[in-house]
């Protein structure tokens, strides 16, 4: 499978290999530091990918370590392409990680509440969201936010990756915009829905309680090769999270597996949306 650019997570793979390199020569932070004359600080940045790698430090590291040649040429890539700038690093959005993971995913499962999931939503339902916010956006983060959620739609519309969608059956009667903005907004779900890289499920308010009542989550499946197989992005008013230990993960896919047993099939999702954009039609 071919690699989408992600900086980030070129950088975190790097200082993942970097960080094996290290345990298999049994060498500790603070020993590697006194051979370069560096920083314990600067190594842990390297190997937790908090910063990118001058080939400079990469030889010393290969020489330091006993890498050859070939294992040298992989680390110099990875360390080129953390260095490279990705569109969405010109917006500087709060949630720049989450386009990282995104595009180096293999799969992405979404489940939100209230409202249409960012990847699809419209412009004006986007534009609605973004206006409510506390503190107020300034006009000019408005369009870049604006721009920046419309790009990211591209992954879905190329369907180089795997979509679930789970809405709770609230985002469909929560009017964001008005009618016209709801009407436009559910056939550009439908439209998605359509997609074969797309599936989308309605969890109706009859299914009752259930294990995410309260919250909303992406789950992100990165493709094979990647140093952790999967990311659990969490965000709230408290900030953006990013869960990526064995047990965060398993916990969060085995709610997407209770969310799944309580939705309706696709079709009769795809009929429940119909039916609500009759009800918001003009």
């Amino acid at each position: 499978m071919v690699r989408r650019s992600s900086p980030m997570l070129r950088r975190q793979e790097l200082g993942h290999r970097l960080r094996g390199m290290r345990s298999q020569a049994q060498m500790t932070m603070a020993e590697v530091a006194d051979r370069l004359m560096v920083s314990a600080t600067k190594i842990s940045r390297i190997e937790s990918g908090a910063r990118g790698v001058s080939y400079r430090d990469i030889q010393d590291l290969c020489l330091l370590y006993g890498a050859d040649d070939e294992e040298r040429r992989q680390l110099m890539a990875l360390a080129r392409q953390g260095r490279e700038r990705s569109w969405w690093h010109g917006y500087r959005l709060p949630f720049s990680a989450l386009i990282d993971f995104e595009n180096a995913a293999a799969a992405i499962s979404d489940y939100k509440s209230a409202i249409v999931p960012g990847l699809l939503q419209t412009e004006a339902y986007a534009r609605q969201l973004f206006q409510a916010r506390v503190p107020p956006l300034e006009p000019g983060t408005l369009t870049q936010r604006l721009e920046a959620r419309m790009t990211r739609q591209d992954l879905v519309k190329n369907r180089s990756v795997q979509f679930l969608f789970v809405l709770d059956e609230a985002v469909l009667h929560r009017v964001v915009g008005g009618m016209q903005v709801m009407h436009e907004q559910l056939w550009t779900v439908l439209d998605r829905a359509g997609q074969t890289n797309v599936e989308l499920r309605i969890l109706p308010f009859s299914s009752g309680a259930h294990p995410a009542l309260e919250s909303n989550f992406t789950l992100i499946e990165l493709e094979e090769g990647e140093a952790s197989p999967a990311v659990v992005y969490v965000e709230g008013l408290l900030g953006n999270h990013y869960l990526r230990s064995e047990a965060g993960i398993l916990r969060y896919r085995g709610v997407l597996d209770s969310l799944m047993d309580c939705t309706l099939t696709a079709s009769a999702s795809a009929d429940v949306i119909r039916t609500f954009i009759d009800r918001y039609a003009p």
